[in-house]
């Protein structure tokens, strides 16, 4: 039948609106409701139908029945990503990578975190879930690796691709990276209950604790927490936990209960996680990497390890801070490895300290053995008689590679700190620490000194007197040296294995550290000690015991220093001396030439003498058994251990006193 165009028009309005009918339910369902009661099942679709539903998107392997699991909505889907929907409680805080929060917290409370895997990358997850495939052709050919981005499978998938592989099913070979990696959870206190007395030896404030939890069934671990948990105490103000995770992680921080005798009862802590370094970091077990150098009466000086490993490497800026306390102070004790604890507390150094801000001085050096850049610190102002804990830490701003920052354990950390390090004052103004002399760079130690002449700004004077003479001296035999042939060819030279810059440098070195004695109190009992200037008083008006005097009085090792200006332009009174090493004589005669007629005394003999040994009154040895005491002296001597082939190859050349005969006292 042909339709009229009437019609036809009608016909395909219709059409037209049918198709954008169909297209509208097609791309938005309504929803429409009906008025049959709620409980009652209607057009085929009733609630246990749904509750089946909502279970398959569940985990598999819960114990509840499908049909009796209730129509409630849950916001758990095993098939999503609970970041999603949201996981943690009001409570909860989120902590991202690298980020470090502080927080106050009373007695008996605690904070909690959470670090969500699912805010990192499978990327900086060590390629996370990155599935490696080799799929096999039907001509027994295989494709190239290709990779793909796959979800975590259970268990359950690994074992049956195990069984298909066997069965020789599936014709793949794949090797599954399950998606972990290694989170550091670090925290410091940084401020504490307070005692009722700073001084007092009562105890000690209760430590802050940390659960960790990574099972989603504990997302709040804590004290009263079910299920499984790490716990771990904070040790001195720190802790640090680390673990390899696949998913998110739960940590609490919790106050313990305070006793009424502490005057506060709140604590503050900074806490941080990280998945590529510990942002805290404390050591206590390997060397603290500052080394006690030597003290006076009010001053020490300490000084760190190598910064570099190239002499060509120039530093300026420090690395380093370093705290300090008296042995006997409590303040500190409690956080002593917690950087900001270290920060608020440490007697020298920190911000409740009520000692001068200027009694620590820092700077840089190249003193010592390779000519390294190494940071030194000098303390003021201290006790005599007074045994101090000093406590190395990195400086957080600093961003140079240092070599000493290269450890397995603690590189790249944010905030270390160091094991801590002992060091004593001397009980009598009779020594007085010298460093940075013009001549004799290398001279960095404890000298004979005199607080009342020497004292009150005029260590410079001081420093004068002793770097003055070693130059005079030094100039002396650069004369000698003129009459060496030292530019020739090699078959003309005196040695093959030394040449005359060795032997200046020789000469340098023994001047300067046989000239400027090292000094102890006299009260000190080690037999390695040198007695001098036993016959002066002391400050105090006392003398030396007469037994002693009547033994060692009339002899000249005993009753004067090895320069007799010592005794009358310083006056120091009666100390003893750390000898200088025998090396320092040895290297001089194997660096410089014959001719100068340098030779070294023999321990138990005296080539000017004989049967009178005076070996043990000019020279010193390296001693067995505790390295941290300085048996005798030698450029960069300090008060730390070190390998025997450490000492025996010191790099600079040490030598004798111009003039031939015997390398003895400077008389």
């Amino acid at each position: 039948m042909q339709l009229s165009p009437m019609q036809s028009r009608l016909a395909a309005s219709i059409i037209a609106s049918c198709l954008l009918l169909a297209i509208y339910l097609f791309l938005f369902t309504p929803h429409f409701a009906l008025a049959a009661e709620i409980g009652g099942a209607s057009l085929g679709h009733s609630a246990e139908r749904d509750a089946e539903f909502l279970a398959l998107l569940d985990d598999e392997d819960s114990a509840t029945p499908i049909g009796s699991r209730s129509p409630e909505y849950e916001p758990d889907f095993g098939l999503f990503d609970r970041s999603i929907i949201g996981r943690a409680t009001e409570e909860t805080q989120t902590l991202v990578n690298n980020e470090v929060r502080e927080k106050n917290l009373d007695e008996n409370s605690q904070a909690t975190f959470v670090f969500q895997f699912s805010s990192i990358s499978s990327r900086e997850a060590g390629e996370s879930g990155r599935t490696a495939e080799l799929r096999k052709r039907s001509n027994g050919s295989q494709d190239q690796d290709v990779e793909v981005e796959e979800p975590n499978t259970d268990d359950a998938d690994a074992d049956a691709d195990a069984d298909a592989d066997k069965d020789g099913e599936g014709h793949e070979l794949r090797r599954r990276q399950s998606a972990t990696k290694t989170l550091w959870i670090t925290a410091n206190t940084c401020l504490q209950p307070d005692r009722p007395v700073p001084d007092t030896t009562g105890e000690d404030p209760p430590q802050l604790t940390l659960y960790v939890s990574t099972s989603k069934d504990n997302q709040s671990p804590g004290p009263m927490a079910k299920g499984n948990q790490d716990t771990l105490l904070f040790e001195e103000g720190a802790v640090m936990y680390n673990t390899t995770v696949s998913g998110d992680v739960y940590f609490t921080v919790a106050a313990p209960f305070i006793k009424d005798t502490f005057t506060s009862k709140m604590y503050n802590f900074e806490v941080a996680v990280s998945v590529d370094q510990p942002y805290h970091y404390f050591d206590n077990t390997t060397d603290p990497n500052v080394n006690w150098v030597d003290s006076d009466a009010g001053a020490a000086l300490l000084i760190t390890g190598n910064l570099t490993d190239n002499p060509d490497t120039v530093m300026t800026e420090m690395p380093y801070s370093l705290f300090a306390y008296a042995q006997g102070d409590v303040s500190v004790l409690g956080v002593r490895n917690s950087y900001c604890g270290l920060g608020n507390y440490a007697q020298i150094g920190g911000n409740r300290s009520t000692l001068p801000k200027n009694m620590m001085s820092m700077g840089m050096t190249r003193r010592g053995e390779g000519n390294l850049t190494k940071q030194e610190f000098f303390f003021t102002g201290l006790n005599k008689s007074t045994t101090y804990q000093a406590i190395l830490t990195t400086n957080p701003g600093f961003s140079s590679n240092i070599s000493t920052s290269k450890r397995d354990t603690g590189a790249g950390s944010k905030k270390v700190v160091f094991r801590q390090t002992e060091f004593d004052t001397k009980s009598t103004g009779a020594c007085m620490v010298i460093s940075n002399l013009t001549f004799c760079d290398q001279v960095a130690y404890s000298v004979p000194g005199n607080e009342t002449r020497f004292g009150s700004g005029k260590v410079e004077e001081l420093k004068s007197f002793y770097d003055d003479y070693a130059q005079t001296m030094y100039k002396n035999f650069e004369k000698a040296m003129t009459t060496i042939p030292c530019d020739i060819e090699n078959t003309s030279k005196y040695s093959l294995a030394r040449n005359c810059d060795d032997c200046k440098q020789a000469y340098k070195n023994w001047i300067c550290f046989v000239s400027i004695p090292r000094c102890e109190d006299y009260s000190k009992t080690d037999l390695f000690l040198q007695p001098r200037n036993i016959n002066s008083t002391f400050p105090d008006g006392t003398t030396v015991d007469n037994m002693t005097l009547a033994e060692f009085g009339n002899q000249k090792a005993y009753n004067s220093s090895r320069r007799p200006d010592i005794d009358t332009v310083v006056a120091p009174g009666p100390y003893k001396e750390v000898l200088p090493c025998e090396e320092l004589c040895y290297d001089i005669v194997q660096s410089c030439p014959a001719s100068l007629s340098f030779s070294c005394p023999l321990p138990g003999s005296d080539v000017r003498v004989p049967g009178k040994d005076v070996f043990s009154s000019s020279y010193g040895q390296h001693r067995d058994g505790d390295k941290s005491v300085v048996t005798c002296n030698y450029p960069d001597a300090a008060h730390y251990r070190r390998s025997a082939s450490a000492i025996v190859s010191l790099p600079w050349t040490m030598m004798g006193l111009l003039g031939g005969g015997a390398l003895l006292l400077l008389l």
